[in-house]
């Protein structure tokens, strides 16, 4: 049997909460080997784990949640959680049914369940949680405006994954990108690999996923950079080099102009929060 719990109610303990527009935001731990009942939330939410890590089941599948993975729960999906020996810290931001349905007649909302590790996601993350913390005049706003980015980024996500009915070549090639994207691919080589033009790859990548091939690649090298800074003493220029990019400068300024700041004020602003 599943609970059905009404707007506001989680299991664990809650630290605080606070109320800004249609959203309810909220501070959670979890003791270790915690386990939730099958459960339903009526409302939107997003879950951004910080510390400890947990098993989910939810609709048929299952995922493993670790520090730094942000989710997003569609209205009414059913799922459970168990938490793992550390136990979990989350930061939770619930939407109203006002809220969404105002917020859709501006942005495409997902209806689906998702989930994110690193880059852009977790700095929104962060300093979702920075305003919610440490809050000012200017908080409310912000708060809005960043959970409003953060609805954006997932559909654009969820978008480059509708690929069910691309042809295989071009998902090979995608995965091929994906487990080589620290070297120095070419598009010749891709290409040649899948059994293409590269004119073709080219066209038909871009067509699909709305983005070209070396952007894609560009951006799996961020989010890797990103897990690294997050999760890791490693220094910067080290982390460079292993995320694919020739030197230090050309990572400092390719990760500056994807996030707006630099590699070490993203590891400052993550540890300051």
């Amino acid at each position: 049997m599943s609970m059905h719990l009404l707007p506001g109610s989680y299991y664990g303990e809650t630290l605080r909460r606070r109320q800004v527009a249609g959203l309810e935001l909220t501070e959670r731990v979890y003791s270790p080997g915690y386990q939730t009942p099958k459960h339903t939330h009526k409302q939107a939410l997003f879950c951004y784990v910080m510390q400890g890590s947990y098993t989910e089941n939810y609709g048929g599948k299952v995922r493993e949640c670790h520090a730094s993975t942000l989710l997003f729960h569609p209205p009414g999906e059913l799922h459970a959680e168990h938490f793992h020996d550390a136990g979990g810290h989350s930061f939770i931001v619930e939407m109203t049914p006002d809220w969404m349905a105002q917020t859709k007649q501006h942005l495409t909302v997902a209806d689906n369940s998702a989930h994110f590790q690193g880059g852009a996601f977790e700095l929104l993350s962060r300093k979702l949680y920075r305003e919610f913390t440490q809050p000012d005049e200017a908080s409310s706003l912000i708060i809005e405006g960043v959970v409003m980015e953060m609805l954006g980024e997932t559909v654009r996500h969820a978008n480059a994954k509708e690929y069910c009915h691309s042809p295989g070549w071009l998902r090979q090639a995608r995965e091929l990108v994906h487990e080589r994207f620290t070297e120095n691919l070419t598009l010749t080589e891709i290409a040649g690999n899948v059994g293409v033009h590269p004119v073709h790859l080219a066209q038909t990548f871009r067509k699909t996923y709305q983005c070209t091939v070396g952007e894609e690649m560009r951006k799996l090298r961020i989010e890797y950079a990103c897990r690294a800074l997050a999760n890791s003493d490693q220094p910067i220029v080290e982390i460079a080099l292993a995320a694919g990019f020739c030197d230090q400068s050309h990572f400092t300024r390719t990760f500056k102009s994807a996030l707006g700041i630099t590699p070490s004020q993203y590891r400052d602003a993550l540890r300051g929060a």
